[in-house]
């Protein structure tokens, strides 16, 4: 069973459901450690003060808020954690909202929310009701000495909370680019909706792999072996001359992998 990174309540209205959090993702990407090339010995990095240049223990680290370039107000443990201290062990739901009313660019990470055994009447009746109403909850929660907006959904059996970005957190999309006029032509329009139409179908989790992983997990099960390393071709990249004539093409491709779907 994973261990618990966080343990609380639920809090929505007046009632409050003891649970645990714990992580629902990891993180499966190659992970590779920087070696010395002469000698392949782990590099290792040290905490050097930029003053005085001297290597700083750990004991001897604090935390410190920049307020303009240079210049830092420090803070103490106890300082941070009462800052958290509002929203500390309890996810506040203080408001339900359509699913469809929030923007995927939110969302940060997810967890899952385990009821306590003494909570788990009350986690089933706010799971059921979530689903009932097709709502997911709004609420703010501390983790780790920072405060987050987060939204409370059902999944199956279990609740799944994700933390999101704060507004101000998100960045407008100021691109010159999207500001050219270009003029579109009905037929492209229709050709580009063909292609939609041809790619479409119910989002099946496990149809997808990845690939990136598995070519580095071929390349070091054959370094191990002491095969030889053939790296793939890339395929020519397509020189597309008319637009609309791609779209013609990219219809007939799709067509015909779909029906071989």
């Amino acid at each position: 069973m994973p261990q618990a990174i966080w343990k609380g309540a639920i809090s929505f209205g007046l009632v409050t459901i003891p649970v645990a959090l714990y992580t629902a993702t990891e993180d499966r990407r190659p992970s590779f450690k920087q070696l010395h090339k002469t000698d392949s010995g782990a590099i290792r990095y040290k905490r050097v003060c930029e003053t005085d240049g001297q290597e700083v223990p750990y004991a001897d680290i604090v935390k410190g808020y920049e307020v303009e370039k240079g210049r830092y107000v420090v803070f103490s443990e106890e300082e941070l954690d009462n800052a958290a201290k509002a929203t500390a062990g309890t996810v506040d739901v203080v408001q339900f909202v359509d699913a469809s009313e929030i923007d995927p660019i939110y969302f940060m990470k997810s967890y899952y929310l385990a009821p306590d055994k003494t909570g788990v009447k009350a986690y089933q009746i706010l799971l059921k009701s979530l689903v009932k109403k097709d709502k997911v909850g709004i609420a703010k929660v501390g983790i780790r000495e920072r405060e987050y907006l987060s939204t409370l959904r059902p999944e199956g059996d279990v609740l799944v909370l994700s933390t999101m970005f704060w507004p101000d957190e998100i960045r407008e999309p100021a691109f010159e680019e999207l500001t050219t006029e270009v003029k579109l032509r009905p037929e492209e329009l229709k050709m580009a909706g063909m292609i939609i139409d041809n790619l479409s179908s119910n989002f099946e989790p496990n149809a997808w792999q990845d690939g990136s992983r598995q070519a580095i997990e071929t390349l070091a099960k054959a370094k191990v072996k002491g095969q030889e390393i053939v790296a793939p071709q890339a395929p020519e990249p397509t020189k597309v001359v008319d637009l609309l004539e791609a779209l013609k093409a990219s219809v007939e491709a799709t067509k015909a992998k779909r029906a071989v779907g």
